[in-house]
């Protein structure tokens, strides 16, 4: 793996607008329909808020649910200039898993070898059986509600994609 392929990108947010703004930026970036993004953080730093930020800005209408109970939520995205055909989404959560082996009994293998977006959270407790991520987003909570988002590029599509976002400013409110 080159130097090319660690790239990280820290996002200071004292806002949810912030927050939302990061989430639509890459929602805009080619490439992220063939991605596996992991998230990191402890319980309620904003991992499946992040992830309803994301799915809003790719136009998934509807209700969007934390797969915590339910291990796998899948959303299909409209179509849009970066995927014609429309995106399928899958939202992962393996907060509950008590071995890393139930993502392979669960057949998660042949989802993640399929066309679209993965996003999963809790990706430590699958450890050793999820295949690389494009990219990790590590969200931290800091003091006064401001939360600390660190991407980092795991793969060369993960650090396309990284350059990419960090290319693209976050919009004004």
């Amino acid at each position: 793996m080159s130097s090319t392929e660690h790239l990280a990108y820290i996002v200071e947010s004292a806002d949810e607008a912030t927050t939302a703004r990061t989430a639509q930026r890459l929602a805009q970036c080619a490439g992220l329909q063939y991605a596996s993004i992991t998230l990191h953080g402890d319980l309620g730093a904003g991992k499946t808020t992040w992830v309803r930020y994301l799915l809003r800005a790719l136009g998934v209408a509807g209700r969007i649910k934390s797969p915590t109970y339910a291990v796998l939520e899948s959303y299909e995205a409209p179509a849009a200039p970066h995927w014609p055909q429309g995106l399928a989404v899958s939202h992962f959560d393996f907060y509950r898993f008590t071995d890393p082996r139930e993502w392979i009994d669960a057949g998660f293998r042949e989802l993640f070898a399929a066309p679209g977006l993965k996003l999963v959270e809790w990706p430590e407790k699958a450890q050793g059986t999820l295949p690389t991520p494009d990219l990790s987003l590590h969200l931290q909570a800091l003091p006064d509600d401001h939360r600390r988002m660190t991407f980092q590029s795991h793969t060369k599509a993960g650090a396309a994609l990284l350059q990419r976002l960090k290319e693209a400013p976050l919009a004004a409110p």
